[in-house]
């Protein structure tokens, strides 16, 4: 039920952003598959930064791909990938406890928010790297076998 949820949020949020309806079930199935990667880490290591940036990751990684066969930008499918990890209820409870005056507690809501943000930034990043490398090793290949 959950993986269904998933799917039709980024579906959803697909629809918000106004995606090409050809990118809509890519962007759903972009974000299930980022979820799931999440879900199965945060059950096992239990890691809120991992698990993060292993979703961000994936959906990095998996986007360049599918934009590549799909002929269409990679960032299409990042936005709605990006959903299911968003830490929107730490932001509202930071800015809820900031204006309750629990000034300890939104601090502590406030990191989590930016750890999670880090993490997923850095799961972007790496995935960035990793088809940077992809690319020079295709052309070093090319070059070689002339």
């Amino acid at each position: 039920m959950k993986c269904i949820c998933v799917y039709f949020s980024g579906i959803g949020f697909g629809l918000i952003v106004n995606l090409p309806h050809r990118a809509l079930n890519v962007a759903g199935i972009t974000a299930t598959l980022s979820w799931l990667v999440y879900y199965a880490i945060i059950n096992t290591w239990g890691g809120l930064g991992a698990a993060n940036f292993f979703g961000g990751l994936t959906i990095g990684l998996v986007s360049v791909i599918i934009a590549h066969l799909k002929k269409m930008p990679s960032i299409l499918f990042d936005v709605p990938g990006l959903v299911p990890l968003v830490p929107g209820g730490q932001a509202y409870n930071t800015i809820k406890n900031f204006a309750m005056g629990n000034y300890q507690v939104a601090f502590n809501y406030l990191s989590e928010v930016v750890w999670i943000a880090g993490s997923i930034a850095l799961g972007f990043i790496v995935a960035e790297l990793i088809n940077k490398i992809r690319i020079k090793i295709k052309y070093a290949t090319r070059l070689r076998n002339r």
